[in-house]
C-alpha cells in the first residue's frame, strides 16, 4: 500500500511545562483551531479533551500523557499533552523519548519555574528540538521579555523572541511577527477574527526592528552561506521564506529556541503557535536517526524509511476499559500491519498485532497499518512493556530505551476482605505494567504488600484508581521512606562456605575486596549501578562458570540489606581470590559464599543508612518567608537559594523526604493558601546517627 502521508508532513510534538502553566488549555485551543473539536472544553470545568480520567477532571491537573492527532496547513500532527506535576515525571520522560519536537509552555508571570528546568533537562537528554510559548499574557504582572531573559540567563539557551506582544495583562490584543513584519490583532473573544496588517505598530517599531536584526543574526550564524550573504547585503538580503527555512534548520539542530507569546485561555496567539509548529519544528527525517544494538552488540542506525527493516519502541502501556491493554508505539522504520506478528527483541518473544488504533485522547480510530515516523497504539500485545523494542525477527535490533527514575516513597496496602485480595493483585499488576515508576513487592518478613512511587500524590492517585477502575477496597498504611544502606570504607572478606552432610557436599571459597562506589546520578543523568562487580580471578583459581553465581549472590544479599533490611547501594566488589573443590563446588555454593561475603563485608566496612533527600522549590508571598524558612529548618532542611521579585519569594531547599509528608497541607496553612511548592528526588545522603538508630529500632519493632 502506498504511503498516504509524506514523512515531511509529520510533526510528532508534545506540550510540556511546570504545573499550571496552561499546557492542557493550550492543547484544547490547538485542537479547536485546527478543527479537531468544535467546542472548547476547560480544565477548571473538567471538560478538556485530553484530561479524560476522573481523577484529572476532579483535581484540574494532568496525570497521564494523552495522545491525540490533528492537522494544520496540510501537516499531520501527533500531539502529546504531558503532566506538569513532578510525581508524574515518567509521563514526560517517555513522551520526550519518542517526540521530534516539543512546545515548552511558560507562564508570563511565573516564567522559568522549577519544573520547567526538569522538563528542559528531559528534552536535552533526548535532544528534542523545542519552541517556547509564553502563555497567560492576559494575567496581571505578565512580562514577556522578563521570561525571555530568564531563558537566556537561567537556562542558558539561545532564546530569541519571534514575536513582540501588543499590550499586556487585560490590554493584550495580539502579536507582531518579527520575521514576517506583520501585526496580528484579535478582534473577537473566540479568537477567529484576526486583523492582519503589514509592518509594526509605530510605538514599538524601533524595538521590533532591533529584535528582528538580532533574530536574523542568530539564524544566519548557523549557516555559512546565510552568514556570508548577511555580511555582504544585510538582513534585507533574505526573503521571509529563506529566513523561515533558516530558522527551521537552526531549531532542528538545537541552535536557536524561538519564543512566542499568547493567552490560550483568551484564545489569542494559538494559530500563530500552530504556524510555528509547522514552520519550525522538524519532521521525522530531520531529527537524528535512532540508534540501537544488533545481536552481536554492534551499533545499528534505524533511519526513518518504510523500506528499511521494521523497528518501533513501546513507550507507554495503559489499560482501556473498552478495548483492554493498549501499547503505544513510535515507528522508526518499516511498516506494521494490523493482524500481523512482530518480534519483541527486548523479551525475545513474538507478539500479535490484533488491531492498530489512532489515539484521539479517549476516543479510538482503527487504522490498517502504521508506517515509519508515526505514533499509534496496538491492541493485542501481552508481554510488551515500557521501553521494549518491537522489530522484525529476521532483522533484530534493540533500540535505546528510556531513563526510568527510582521510586522514593512506599506504603503498605491491604485488601479490606478476602474477595478483594485477588482483585487487588490483578489491579496492582495492571497499574505496574502501565507505570514503570510504580513498584509492587511483598515484604517477606511482615507478609505485607508494599507499593512504591514518586510521591504522595502519585500513590494517592493509584490507590484511587484501584478503587474506581478495579473495584478494590483497600486500606493504606502511613507512607514509608525508601531508605538505603551503604558503606563508608573498604574491607576485605575471606569467606569459605563448606557444608558436608553425607554424600556430595557444598564448597565455595571467595576473597573479595569491598569498597564504596559512587551513588546517585552521573553527568549524563543516568543512575550509577548499585553494584560494580570486578572479576580479577586468573589462572582458573575459581572456574569461570562459578563467577556469575558469586555476583548473583552478592546482589541477592544487597537486596535484603544488612543493617535494617534496606537495599544496599554504592558497592564495588572485586573478586580477587578463592578456591574450589572438584566434587563439592557448584554455582549454588559460590552464590551462598558471595551472599555471606557481602553481609560480612558491609558489617566490617563502617555501614551507614542513607535517606532520600528532595529538591524542594517553594514559591510564597514575601510576608510569609520567615515562617516558611523556620519550618524548613525544623524539617532538617537546608536553604540553597532565596530570591524575591515583585513581592513573591522563591526558595530553593534540600529536605529529607521523611520530613516532607503532609507538607502540602502545612504550607497552605502557613501562607493562607498562597504558597506552592514542587518536590523531586535529588540524591541519597547519610542520616544522622540518632535518626539511624530510630530507623533500626523501628524496623526491628515492625518485624518483631
Amino acid at each position: 500500500m502506498a504511503r498516504k502521508i509524506k514523512y515531511e508532513d509529520y510533526r510528532n510534538i508534545g506540550i510540556a511545562a511546570h504545573i499550571d502553566a496552561g499546557k492542557t488549555t493550550t492543547t484544547e485551543r490547538v485542537l479547536f483551531f485546527s478543527g479537531k473539536i468544535h467546542k472548547i472544553g476547560e480544565v477548571h470545568e473538567g471538560t478538556s479533551v485530553t484530561d479524560w480520567m476522573d481523577q484529572e477532571k476532579e483535581r484540574g491537573i494532568t496525570i497521564t500523557a494523552a495522545a491525540i492527532s490533528t492537522g494544520w496547513k496540510g501537516k499531520y500532527i501527533n500531539l502529546i499533552d504531558t503532566p506538569g506535576h513532578v510525581d508524574f515525571t515518567i509521563e514526560v520522560e517517555r513522551s520526550m523519548r519518542v517526540l521530534d519536537g516539543v512546545i515548552i509552555c511558560l507562564c508570563s508571570v511565573g516564567g522559568v519555574q522549577p519544573q520547567t528546568k526538569t522538563v528542559w533537562r528531559q528534552a536535552d537528554r533526548y535532544k528534542v528540538p523545542r519552541i517556547v510559548f509564553v502563555n497567560k499574557m492576559d494575567r496581571q504582572g505578565a512580562d514577556f521579555f522578563s521570561v525571555v531573559n530568564q531563558l537566556q540567563k537561567d537556562v542558558r539557551v539561545n532564546a530569541r523572541p519571534l514575536q513582540y506582544p501588543i499590550g499586556a495583562e487585560d490590554q493584550f490584543t495580539g502579536v507582531a511577527d518579527l520575521l514576517e513584519k506583520k501585526t496580528y490583532i484579535h478582534k473577537d473573544e473566540i479568537g477567529s477574527d484576526i486583523e492582519i496588517t503589514d509592518g509594526f505598530p509605530a510605538d514599538i517599531a524601533d524595538e521590533c526592528a532591533v529584535l528582528r536584526t538580532e533574530l536574523v543574526e542568530s539564524i544566519a550564524e548557523n549557516d555559512d552561506d546565510m552568514m556570508n550573504k548577511y555580511l555582504e547585503e544585510g538582513e534585507d538580503a533574505f526573503t521571509v521564506e529563506e529566513l523561515k527555512d533558516g530558522l527551521h534548520n537552526a531549531v532542528a539542530k538545537l541552535q536557536v529556541i524561538p519564543v512566542l507569546c499568547g493567552s490560550a485561555f483568551k484564545n489569542k496567539g494559538v494559530q500563530k503557535l500552530l504556524d510555528a509548529v509547522v514552520d519550525y519544528l522538524p519532521n521525522p527525517l530531520e531529527v537524528e536517526a535512532i540508534k540501537g544494538l544488533d545481536l552481536n552488540d554492534n551499533e545499528i542506525v534505524r533511519e526513518c524509511d518504510d523500506e528499511k527493516p521494521m523497528a518501533a519502541l513501546a513507550f507507554k502501556v495503559m489499560t482501556d476499559p473498552f478495548v483492554g491493554r493498549l501499547t503505544f508505539i513510535r515507528m522508526y522504520s518499516g511498516v506494521i500491519e494490523s493482524g500481523s506478528y512482530v518480534y519483541n527483541a527486548t523479551r525475545g518473544n513474538k507478539e500479535r498485532v490484533s488491531r492498530l488504533i489512532k489515539l484521539q485522547s479517549d476516543d479510538r480510530e482503527e487504522i490498517p497499518e502504521i508506517r515509519a515516523g508515526d505514533i499509534c497504539a496496538v491492541v493485542g500485545f501481552k508481554d510488551t512493556t515500557t521501553g521494549d523494542t518491537i522489530c522484525a525477527e529476521k532483522n533484530q535490533v534493540i533500540l535505546e530505551s528510556l531513563h526510568i527514575p527510582e521510586p522514593v516513597i512506599s506504603v503498605a496496602i491491604e485488601p479490606a476482605t478476602k474477595v478483594d485480595q485477588e482483585k487487588l493483585s490483578s489491579g496492582l499488576h495492571k497499574l505496574a505494567e502501565e507505570d514503570p515508576t510504580f513498584r509492587v513487592k511483598v515484604d517477606h518478613e511482615t507478609g505485607q504488600t508494599i507499593i512504591s512511587g514518586m510521591g504522595e500524590l502519585h500513590l494517592e492517585i493509584l490507590v484511587d484508581r484501584l478503587k474506581r477502575e478495579f473495584q478494590v477496597e483497600a486500606t493504606v498504611g502511613k507512607p514509608q521512606v525508601a531508605y538505603r544502606e551503604s558503606i563508608r570504607k573498604p574491607a576485605t572478606v575471606d569467606m569459605k562456605y563448606a557444608k558436608q552432610s553425607g554424600g556430595r557436599g557444598q564448597y565455595g571459597h571467595v576473597v573479595i575486596d569491598f569498597e564504596p562506589a559512587p551513588i546517585g546520578k552521573q553527568e549524563d543523568g543516568e543512575e550509577y549501578p548499585p553494584l560494580i562487580f570486578i572479576n580479577k580471578i586468573v589462572g582458573g583459581i575459581i572456574p569461570k562458570e562459578y563467577i556469575p553465581a558469586v555476583e548473583k549472590g552478592i546482589k541477592e544479599a544487597m537486596a535484603g540489606g544488612v543493617l535494617a533490611g534496606y537495599e544496599v547501594l554504592g558497592i564495588q566488589a572485586t573478586l580477587k581470590h578463592g578456591s574450589y573443590h572438584d566434587v563439592d563446588s557448584n554455582e549454588m555454593a559460590f552464590g551462598i559464599a558471595g551472599s555471606m561475603a557481602l553481609k560480612e563485608g558491609v558489617a566490617k566496612a563502617s555501614p551507614a543508612i542513607l535517606e532520600p533527600v528532595m529538591k524542594v522549590d517553594i514559591e510564597v508571598p514575601e510576608e510569609f518567608m520567615g515562617d516558611v524558612i523556620g519550618d524548613i529548618s525544623a524539617r532538617r532542611g537546608r536553604i540553597d537559594k532565596m530570591e524575591t521579585d515583585k513581592g513573591l519569594s522563591q526558595v530553593a531547599t534540600v529536605v529529607p523526604l521523611a520530613n516532607m509528608f503532609g507538607y502540602a497541607t502545612d504550607i497552605r496553612n502557613k501562607t493562607k493558601g498562597q504558597g506552592t511548592f514542587t518536590m523531586e528526588f535529588l540524591a541519597y545522603e547519610e542520616v544522622p546517627a540518632n535518626v539511624a538508630e530510630e530507623i533500626k529500632t523501628g524496623k526491628q519493632k515492625a518485624t518483631a
